[in-house]
């Protein structure tokens, strides 16, 4: 899988990317990532990204010229012009995006806050691309056309501000690899991990059973799978009731796992 991410800052990945599962991955060949300077697509002898937003009003945006070269550069398409395909008279609108020209060879997706949630499920859909294109905002944010004539997607990873979407595209990447077929060592593990069913994960202990008067529960200890296993769910019904209760809505409980929580004390709604 090629992940190609459009900065202004590409140094940003190289500490991240260069230790532990990402760097195993790219040492294998699972994963190709590629960093794009859009700065080396601004016109000008000072090749300028941004510019003071028109209405006035504080911060810089992002122009949409250097954004929209790189990227058609990279994933070789055409370039974009409104009415190209529709006529001269084509106009888009917010509810109603026009996207012409050569159709776009992957997700191109804008990291933004106000994009749709990104989660486990949003993760799982993009693992299964080939090839996935980040584009990654900075100062007060890029330029609408980018999102409305070039982004196919927009992804936000959470409520909160961030300088910029290099962070951003850094935790896709991360969660996008761990479910390759053959990132991870153990190949059942992003299946046994938290969010992967719906409900948070189980604890885990390791060696000494005994430190510092702290115990390793005895069931973990008994060789039982069966009743390993039985625990490890309820711990897991447990955690997720005590802690994100909001994602029992939506997991998928059988009828020992209702039971389970109704010792709890929850009720389904």
């Amino acid at each position: 899988m090629r992940f190609d991410i459009f900065t202004l800052f590409p140094a940003m990945f190289e500490g991240p990317f260069s230790d532990s599962i990402i760097a195993r991955a790219l040492s294998a060949g699972i994963i190709q990532v590629q960093t794009h300077n859009v700065r080396d697509f601004a016109e000008g002898k000072h090749q300028v990204t941004d510019d003071y937003p028109y209405g006035g009003g504080g911060g810089m945006v992002m122009k949409p010229d250097p954004i929209f070269r790189a990227v058609e550069a990279a994933l070789e398409m055409s370039a974009r012009q409104a009415g190209a395909d529709q006529g001269d008279t084509a106009q888009a609108t917010e509810e109603e995006p026009l996207f012409i020209s050569t159709p776009a060879p992957c997700p191109i997706i804008l990291l933004s806050p106000q994009g749709r949630p990104f989660d486990q499920r949003v993760a799982a859909e993009l693992a299964g691309h080939e090839r996935l294109a980040l584009i990654c905002g900075r100062y007060e944010g890029v330029d609408e056309r980018v999102r409305l004539h070039l982004a196919t997607d927009e992804i936000s990873i959470g409520d909160y501000v961030l300088s910029g979407g290099e962070l951003a595209a850094m935790v896709i990447v991360d969660a996008v690899t761990r479910l390759l077929p053959g990132a991870l060592g153990f190949e059942a593990a992003p299946a046994q991990d938290s969010h992967a069913t719906g409900l948070l994960e189980y604890p885990h202990f390791t060696r000494p059973p005994s430190f510092r008067g702290y115990h390793v529960p005895e069931i973990l200890l008994s060789g039982h799978h069966g009743r390993v296993a039985q625990w490890r769910r309820h711990e897991s019904l447990r955690r997720t009731l005590a802690r994100r209760p909001d994602l029992l809505a939506r997991a998928v409980l059988g009828k020992k796992d209702l039971v389970f929580l109704r010792t709890l004390g929850w009720e389904k709604p």
